[in-house]
């Protein structure tokens, strides 16, 4: 049944129950008692409520940008319960792997490809893999504004540490403790973009996205670049956005189960709420799919989920549509990415200290007195639980914020460059990967 299918029949259910609330009442006394302490259908289920919803197909994610917070939040919430209650969405869109750009930065080097040939491509770039590779997913297009600002911002902030590194930790270390320092080590010369959200143009894709096919097929490629180009799983950091953490998951349950080995760490970007899904399999992501697993959700109630999925969950602001900074669901989800990005820059790796908290009134009455812990690419692996913290309303984004230099990156280009005209070369694609 399509969704549309699905709201006239939440309609006409709604419908019965008001049309009829007698024959519910005469079977005896003890349900009355229970019927009238109880949620009633007529109470969340209004047909004038679905009335005037519209169908996923008729929905685009350039309308959700353009909606203001709450009502295109509430309306995904709406198509996710629907899909849940009436299986309207079945998992059946999964790209090709011709279909899925893949943008390769490697010691100096961008290679773009697709996830056929991607494997083939690494393995020639000289000196590739010596160092932690981190494999970025995407989860929704970059035609959106919103969406391409925060993944320019990632790989920036990326290709700035990479440039600056030794000198930056250097500095952080006469600064700060070294506590778990080999998880806070330095992010490595390697660099793949897989765009998933390139094939994701509609939230019809969005909704029925097969998580589960998608990231065995992702999983195989990692295996495969594992045995190809000689990366072990312990150097090998997923960071995941949107519904690309859902398919990092099941990629990490994929390697494992291929290899017997886990990936060194899977990074969350606010993960999605997952409304296409076989009732039957326990699919997405969890913190076993990887030996550490860290999360940043700043669209809890819009696109992304509240449900624990690593073993370090953080909600700046705490579980809502999005915060103050955002003006609709899209930009609400992509604040986890700048939020991450910023902790990349170096420098910046303890800009979002954290508290232990069940919410943000908790966090703010100064209740928890327990651990602390950093959001971001310095998050500590020795802890787990659910971390509240609260973040400034424009960049930069972090409550221990030194002065952020917004040039410092194009200072740096020369380590990826050897000559004037591959320095057009290198920011030109930035803004479209």
């Amino acid at each position: 049944m399509n969704p549309l299918g699905v709201l006239c029949l939440v309609a006409c259910l709604a419908g019965v129950v008001l049309a009829s609330p007698t024959q519910y009442q005469s079977n005896s006394n003890s349900y009355k008692s229970y019927n009238s302490n109880s949620l009633k259908p007529s109470q969340w289920l209004k047909a004038s409520e679905f009335e005037h919803t519209p169908s996923m197909d008729e929905v685009t994610f350039e309308q959700l940008e353009k909606m203001p917070l709450e009502q295109g939040a509430e309306l995904m919430r709406k198509y996710y319960h629907l899909t849940q209650a009436g299986h309207g969405v079945a998992p059946e869109y999964v790209p090709s792997p011709s279909q899925i750009p893949v943008h390769i930065y490697s010691n100096g080097r961008k290679e773009t490809t697709d996830l056929s040939r991607y494997v083939q491509t690494a393995k020639n770039m000289p000196k590739f893999g010596d160092d932690e590779v981190t494999i970025f997913i995407t989860g929704l297009p970059q035609s959106l504004e919103s969406v391409k600002e925060a993944n320019k911002d990632f790989i920036e902030a990326y290709l700035e540490r990479v440039s600056q590194q030794p000198h930056a930790y250097a500095q952080w270390n006469a600064g700060e403790e070294r506590r778990n320092w080999e998880d806070q080590k330095q992010l490595g010369r390697s660099l793949i973009v897989i765009d998933l959200g390139n094939t994701i143009t509609d939230v019809k894709r969005y909704a029925s996205l097969d998580v589960e096919r998608c990231g065995e097929m992702f999983g195989k490629t990692f295996v495969e670049l594992s045995e190809e180009c000689d990366v072990p799983a312990e150097i090998i950091h997923v960071v995941g956005q949107g519904v690309g953490a859902n398919v990092a998951g099941v990629a990490g349950q994929k390697y494992y189960d291929e290899t017997s080995e886990k990936f060194h760490r899977i990074t969350a970007l606010d993960p999605a709420v997952q409304m296409a899904k076989d009732s039957h399999i326990l699919t997405g992501l969890a913190r076993s799919d990887a030996e550490f697993v860290d999360a940043i959700h700043t669209s809890a109630l819009g696109l992304g989920t509240t449900r624990r999925v690593g073993d370090l969950d953080f909600f700046p602001e705490g579980p809502s549509a999005g915060s103050r900074n955002a003006d609709n669901v899209v930009e609400a989800s992509m604040l986890a990415t700048h939020y991450y990005a910023e902790s990349v820059r170096p420098g910046n790796e303890h800009n979002f200290p954290a508290r232990e908290a069940n919410s943000m009134a908790e966090y703010k009455n100064k209740e928890s007195y327990g651990k602390r812990a950093y959001m971001g690419i310095a998050a500590d692996r020795d802890l787990s639980g659910d971390f509240m913290l609260e973040v400034n309303p424009q960049s930069p984004y972090g409550k221990r914020t030194p002065a952020h230099n917004i040039n410092a990156y194009h200072s740096n280009a020369k380590y990826y460059q050897s000559g004037q005209n591959q320095q057009k070369h290198l920011f030109a694609p930035l803004a479209v990967y």
